[in-house]
């Protein structure tokens, strides 16, 4: 019988929660606070309720299958349609590499004035020791992530302690609305930012190598633990972005940040309004961020290439591959800023294929069986899909426009 206890069962969704907590969040999140008070607040809390069952079904589909979401495409759509689904993930882990690498070496720019490009070295070379956990099974990694993760969440705390809350700002901020197209702007990116492509993947990858050698009565259990799980973990993560959307609101006040455009910007306006301990806690916040995501990031990429089209390469290559467009960009000395954003539009091209490829595999009964999702979670998904990929038009458009 299935009797493994809660503590041995937790992990995937907290690996995948990074995702949610990565450099990108970190950007838009303090630019809406900055430019817009308080008034984001319910967008936030709207694109956190939005992943849970996203994330919960992408780890249904591992559980119930013993196999990530890639490995399942591959069994279930055309060779052209999968090689299509590899390349756009492909170029989605270098957009996602470019992001977290970029976040991490502006965080150790920030901390001890390092250069851009030997930060991102620096981060590679720590992106390496963590994946090199994976060696010694899930575990090993999933912890270090959490480890990770459990930083932000305490440099995101202190930061809020720091400056304190205006209770009526944040009741204000929670109601639903947008008083101008900036706000429209902020809003696309706060929820682009938040629903990953890669941490759908890995969460059905993560979650699968939990599922062996356990019966249907285990089964159950796994699927109760982790829709659990994924509450728990996501409700962290939404509340980190909240508090990092609040701290930015609290310190620049609503309207008074209009020069808060990125991440260099932020930290020197905290430090000045702040003091040097909140802007201290954001840097090594943004370095912790950079460097758990970049890791998923990689895991993801591994995980992909392998379910898609079945090619195996080793941690080390993959690593290589996809973080070289992130330190070339730091070589040749291209805006933090700029770069962030343009990974964001690019990382908005992979969203629907991901959504698509989750809502093609959890409805099918031939490969879930009667775990395949119903019409009420369909609908739920599909609406989330379409609202995520009406978004993304949206801040595509902008961008292109500028």
């Amino acid at each position: 019988m299935f009797r493994r206890p809660p503590v041995v069962l937790a992990g995937p969704a907290f690996v995948a929660s990074v995702a949610y907590v990565d450099p990108g969040n970190v950007a838009t999140n303090s630019v809406a606070g900055a430019t817009s008070g308080y008034a984001l607040a319910w967008v936030v809390v709207a694109a956190g309720l939005m992943a849970m069952p996203v994330q919960y079904v992408a780890a249904k589909v591992g559980i119930v299958t013993g196999r990530s979401l890639p490995r399942v495409c591959r069994q279930v759509m055309s060779r052209p349609a999968r090689v299509l689904m590899w390349l756009q993930a492909e170029v989605v882990a270098m957009a996602t590499d470019v992001a977290e690498f970029l976040g991490a070496a502006v965080g150790l720019n920030l901390l001890f004035g390092l250069g851009l490009l030997p930060s991102g070295l620096i981060t590679a070379v720590v992106a390496f020791g963590v994946l090199a956990l994976q060696r010694r099974g899930h575990r090993p990694f999933e912890v270090g992530i959490v480890a990770f993760l459990a930083f932000v969440v305490a440099g995101v705390g202190f930061q809020l302690a720091e400056v304190g809350i205006d209770p009526g700002g944040v009741a204000a901020g929670l109601v639903p609305g947008l008083d101008d197209s900036a706000q429209l702007v902020l809003a696309v990116g706060i929820v682009g930012a938040t629903v990953m492509p890669h941490a759908i993947y890995a969460h059905s990858a993560l979650s699968a190598g939990r599922s062996r050698g356990v019966g249907r009565p285990g089964r159950a259990r796994l699927l109760a633990f982790q829709r659990t799980e994924v509450i728990g973990a996501l409700t962290i993560a939404g509340l980190v972005n909240l508090a990092m959307l609040l701290v930015a609101a609290r310190v620049f006040g609503s309207g008074s940040g209009e020069g808060v455009d990125g991440l260099e910007a932020a930290h020197a306006g905290l430090g000045q309004l702040a003091g040097g301990a909140v802007a201290l806690a954001f840097a090594a916040t943004l370095l912790a961020s950079g460097l758990s995501s970049a890791a998923v990031g990689t895991y993801s990429g591994q995980v992909v290439m392998e379910g898609f089209v079945d090619l195996h390469l080793s941690a080390t290559i993959r690593r290589t591959v996809t973080m070289v467009p992130a330190l070339v960009l730091l070589a040749i000395g291209t805006s933090p800023t700029t770069a962030l954003i343009a990974s964001q539009v690019v990382l908005s091209f992979g969203i629907p294929f991901a959504l698509y490829a989750l809502l093609r595999v959890a409805r099918d009964e031939t490969v879930l069986g009667t775990e395949a999702i119903g019409r009420g979670m369909t609908l739920v998904l599909g609406g989330i899909s379409a609202v995520v990929v009406c978004l993304n038009v949206v801040l595509l458009v902008d961008t292109i426009a500028g």
